[in-house]
C-alpha cells in the first residue's frame, strides 16, 4: 500500500491533448483518485506535494527504449525517472535479449554487448526473462518487445539463408512470448540479421501478433532516400497480420533525403486512411546513435562477428565494400548518408577512440576514412557511434505532426552515449514548446503519454483521470531542459521536480529517491 499523496495547486494536463488547467490531484493506494480543484480529501497522514507554478502530467511514456538490461546493473539507475519517464516500451530495433539459447545468445554478446550493459545475456525463454527482471527490480516500469534478430537468431542460427522450418520456429518462439506478455514485436532491417529478412518471413510473424493482439514497431528497410520503399514495406506486413504499426525513430537520414519529411508524413497519413493504424516516434536531435557497423553493407555482417571480422581484416575484400558502401543503396549502409567528420565513436573497447570521429582517427593513423572504419569494427564489432544525419527543417516537420510520439532511443547509462539516453524529454519540452513554440505544451504532452501509451495496449498509462495508474510527473514549465552535449551526455536535466511511479515518490525535489519501485507491464 502507497501513501495518500495530495498534489497541491498545479497547472494539470490530462494527456489527451486538452489545456492544462489548475486542479489538485489526489493519489491512493497507486491509483488516481480525484483529479480538480480544491479537491476533498481527508489531509490526515496524507502526503501533501505544492505544486504551485509547476505543470502536473501523466508520467511519460518512452515508446523506443533500449533499456532492456538496465534492471540487471547492479545499482538502480534513475536516468529516465530524472526526465519524467515512467514507463518505456524496451525490445527495439529487433533486438531483444530473450528467447535465447546458448548459442544465440553468444552471438548477441559478440555483436550487440554494449546495448545489453556487457552484461553476458541469459539463456531461456522470454518469460524467464521478464521474470529475472522482475526479481532484479526496474527503476521505472518497463514494457518488452520480442525482437526480430533474437527470434532469428535462435530460429536460425546467423546465416542469412533461411533454414527449413526456421520461419515456424520463429512463429512458435514469438507465440510464447506474447503468452508471458510481450507487448510487441520489432524488427531493425538495417542491422544483421535482420536485414536478411524477406518480406513473407516478417508478415508470418505479424500474423502471430495479429492473433494476439500486439503491436509491431519497427526500424525500417532505409529512412533515407528509400524512405517511402520502406514505409510501404511496413504497412504491408502491418496489414497481413491486422496489428497496430509503431513506426521508430521517424526522419529523413542523410544529405540526399533531406526534405522528405512530408513525403514520410504523407505515406504515414495514407495508410491511416487505408485502414492501418500507424503512429510513429522521434527524437529531438539531429545526430542519431547506433552500433558503428550500420556504416557498412550488410553483407559485411553474413556469418556474425567472428565471420564478420576476418572478412573485413582482408584489404581485397574492402574493396567491393567500399564500392558498395559509397553507392548507398538500400542495404549498403549509412556510410553515404554522412560524413567522417560526423561520425563521433561513443563505445569501443580502444578507449583512446572513444569521443573522436572517423575522420580524426583516420588523420591520426595517417589512413583512409572507410580503411579506419573497418579497423575500428574489426577491433570492436559492438563499438557505438553518434552520427550526424538529420536536417533541422526536417526535424520540426515530423516534430509538428498529430501522429508522431517521443521516443528517445537511448543506450544503457554508461560511457559516452548520445544525449536523449539522459534528457530527450526534457530537450523537446524546453527547446522545442517553450523556447522555439513547434508545439503548445498540451500537444507535447499528449506525443509523450496517451498517444504512446494507446499504441502498445498499455491501459490506464498515459493518462491524469480518476482510475488511472499513478505514475504522474510535476515539472517547472520555466527551468525545463538539459545541458547535455554529444561530447558531455550525463547531465542531469533540469526542472523535474516530483515523480510518482504506482503511487510512490520516486523523485523528491529534483532527486532520486534510490527505490525500485518499477514493475515489468505484460500485455
Amino acid at each position: 500500500m502507497s501513501e495518500t499523496l495530495v498534489l497541491r495547486g498545479g497547472t494539470v494536463f490530462d494527456g489527451l491533448g486538452s489545456p492544462g488547467a489548475p486542479a489538485d490531484v489526489v493519489v491512493a493506494d497507486g491509483v488516481i483518485r480525484a483529479v480538480a480543484p480544491g479537491a476533498a480529501v481527508d489531509e490526515t497522514g496524507a502526503r501533501v506535494v505544492d505544486c504551485t507554478g509547476r505543470y502536473v502530467a501523466p508520467g511519460f511514456v518512452d515508446a523506443h527504449s533500449h533499456s532492456d538490461m538496465v534492471p540487471l546493473m547492479d545499482d538502480p539507475q534513475p536516468f529516465k525517472l530524472l526526465q519524467g519517464v515512467t514507463t518505456e516500451v524496451a525490445g527495439n530495433c529487433g533486438f531483444s535479449f530473450a528467447p535465447l539459447d546458448d548459442d544465440s545468445a553468444a552471438i548477441v554478446q559478440a555483436m550487440y554487448g554494449e546495448l545489453g550493459c556487457d552484461i553476458p545475456p541469459p539463456s531461456g525463454s522470454f518469460g524467464a526473462f521478464l521474470e529475472r527482471v522482475e526479481r532484479h527490480g526496474p527503476t521505472n516500469h518497463l514494457a518488452y518487445l520480442v525482437g526480430h534478430h533474437t527470434l532469428r537468431l535462435t530460429a536460425n542460427g546467423a546465416g542469412d539463408e533461411l533454414r527449413p522450418g526456421a520461419v515456424e520456429h520463429m512463429q512458435r518462439l514469438a507465440a510464447e512470448a506474447f503468452e508471458a506478455g510481450a507487448v510487441g514485436f520489432s524488427t531493425g532491417l538495417i542491422y544483421p540479421p535482420g536485414c536478411f529478412a524477406e518480406r513473407p518471413e516478417l508478415e508470418a510473424i505479424a500474423r502471430v501478433a495479429g492473433a494476439y493482439g500486439r503491436t509491431y514497431a519497427t526500424h525500417m528497410r532505409d529512412e533515407g532516400r528509400y524512405v517511402e520503399d520502406a514505409i510501404d514495406e511496413a504497412v504491408a506486413v502491418a496489414r497481413a497480420g491486422g496489428v497496430r504499426l509503431q513506426i521508430s525513430h521517424c526522419k529523413a537520414a542523410g544529405r540526399a533525403a533531406h526534405g522528405k519529411s512530408a513525403a514520410l508524413l504523407e505515406r504515414i497519413e495514407a495508410a491511416r486512411l487505408a485502414g492501418v493504424d500507424v503512429m510513429g516516434d522521434q527524437y529531438p536531435y539531429l545526430a542519431g546513435g547506433t552500433v558503428l557497423l550500420a556504416l557498412l553493407p550488410n553483407r559485411a555482417a553474413e556469418g556474425g562477428a567472428a565471420a564478420m571480422t576476418t572478412r573485413l581484416a582482408d584489404p581485397a575484400y574492402r574493396v567491393g565494400l567500399r564500392a558498395d558502401a559509397e553507392r548507398g543503396d538500400p542495404g549498403d549502409g549509412m556510410w553515404a548518408n554522412t560524413t567522417p567528420a560526423q561520425v563521433i565513436v561513443t563505445g569501443h573497447r580502444d578507449h583512446d577512440a572513444v569521443g573522436r570521429t572517423v575522420a580524426d582517427l583516420a588523420a591520426q593513423r595517417a589512413a583512409d576514412p572507410f580503411d579506419t572504419l573497418c579497423d575500428l569494427v574489426v577491433d570492436d564489432p559492438a563499438a557505438m557511434i553518434v552520427v550526424e544525419m538529420m536536417a533541422e527543417p526536417d526535424v520540426r516537420a515530423i516534430m509538428a505532426s498529430p501522429l508522431v510520439g517521443i521516443g528517445s532511443d537511448n543506450g544503457p547509462p554508461m560511457g559516452l552515449q548520445h544525449p536523449r539516453t539522459y534528457g530527450c524529454f526534457p530537450r523537446l519540452l524546453g527547446t522545442y514548446v517553450r523556447d522555439e513554440n513547434v508545439l503548445t505544451w498540451e500537444e507535447a504532452i499528449r506525443k509523450a503519454t496517451s498517444l504512446i501509451a494507446r499504441q502498445f495496449g498499455l491501459a490506464g498509462r498515459g493518462v491524469l483521470l480518476p482510475g488511472a495508474h499513478a505514475d504522474v510527473t510535476v515539472f517547472d514549465p520555466e527551468r525545463i531542459g538539459h545541458a547535455g552535449s554529444y561530447t558531455d551526455p550525463a547531465v542531469t536535466p533540469d526542472g523535474v521536480d516530483t515523480v510518482v511511479l504506482g503511487g510512490r515518490v520516486v523523485v523528491d525535489g529534483g532527486g532520486f529517491t534510490g527505490e525500485r519501485a518499477g514493475r515489468v507491464l505484460r500485455a
